[in-house]
């Protein structure tokens, strides 16, 4: 898969099958128009393509509340790949001039002239433009692009969604994401220096840097973390620490379990199991502690039992 940021005009690229979206999660929804855009593309024998946008466009245009991000652009370029769908992705900077081009423009200067769309599959409720103008409709009025609209997937009588997914882990409901997902919730990141303060009691803590400001869930949790030296179980808390800070930044913490080693520096999955409980704020150390300890033995008991579950 090859990746193409800025104007794709000056690497001469041949037509392609296109389809277009921020493919924040790359849920099923996403996964099955995936999967038809490449079908049609072998069709036309066409490469298969994703235009993308970084930042999404809802942080663009909500920069004091934005919603929160299902995944950096690095996971959903991680993700596009491992489906083994796509051949090309497009990331285009959506900027001030991004937003205030003409539904038109985007179609004669973007689709036809810097992308050469020769197929166009796109979402049944998909808008494009400034203010939202651009629909279906202008779309197939482009004689250069055959344009075919994909209704929503449903997964168990409910519209696959980025906002679904939000919805879901917000509330802590880890199974009903997963379902829209495919797969379990994860986050990468790379793992840096904190305050080690949780070597200090005894349960030292891995601190993944978090790129974006609102993650789609928080609280306690059970995971599993895909490191350097392999999977380990652990429990982790997603938050803003209050017992031992007062800063208003969310930081991922991840207690692995019979691991010893040095992950400064190196990238880290945690994919989100079960959640245990939500964040809370304790009077004094001694009673973090015993809550740190009662959350890991619950977290191993849930590991055991998914193990046995899985033997």
């Amino acid at each position: 898969m090859q990746v193409y940021f800025g104007d794709p005009r000056r690497f001469g690229l041949p037509g392609c099958a296109l389809t277009i979206g921020n493919f924040d999660g790359v849920h099923q929804g996403h996964q099955n128009m995936l999967k038809r855009l490449r079908a049609e593309a072998d069709l036309r024998g066409l490469p298969s393509a994703v235009l993308t946008f970084e930042p999404h466009p809802r942080e663009f245009f909500s920069r004091t509340e934005p919603p929160a991000r299902l995944s950096t652009l690095r996971d959903k370029l991680a993700e596009l790949e491992a489906s083994g769908l796509v051949d090309r992705v497009f990331v285009y900077r959506f900027n001030h001039a991004f937003a205030r081009m003409e539904a038109q423009a985007f179609i004669d200067e973007v689709l036809v002239g810097a992308l050469n769309t020769r197929y166009l599959l796109i979402g049944d409720d998909f808008q494009f433009g400034a203010k939202r103008s651009g629909d279906f409709s202008l779309l197939c009025a482009c004689p250069r692009i055959v344009t075919e609209a994909m209704p929503s997937v449903l997964v168990k009588g409910e519209r696959a969604s980025s906002t679904r997914v939000r919805e879901c882990l917000a509330a802590g409901n880890l199974d009903a994401a997963e379902h829209f997902l495919g797969h379990p919730y994860q986050l990468s990141g790379r793992v840096m220096h904190g305050r080690k303060l949780g070597r200090t009691l005894g349960f030292p803590t891995a601190n993944i840097h978090l790129p974006h400001r609102k993650p789609a869930l928080e609280g306690v949790f059970v995971v599993e973390a895909d490191t350097a030296g392999g999977t380990f179980g652990g429990v982790a808390s997603l938050g803003k620490n209050p017992t031992v800070s007062q800063s208003q930044d969310y930081k991922l913490e991840v207690h692995l379990f019979d691991f010893a080693g040095d992950l400064y520096g190196q990238r880290m999955t945690v994919r989100f199991l079960k959640k245990l409980r939500d964040e809370a704020r304790y009077d004094d150390l001694d009673s973090l502690v015993a809550q740190i300890e009662h959350d890991a033995s619950s977290a191993r008991s849930y590991l055991n039992n998914l193990q046995r579950e899985q033997a």
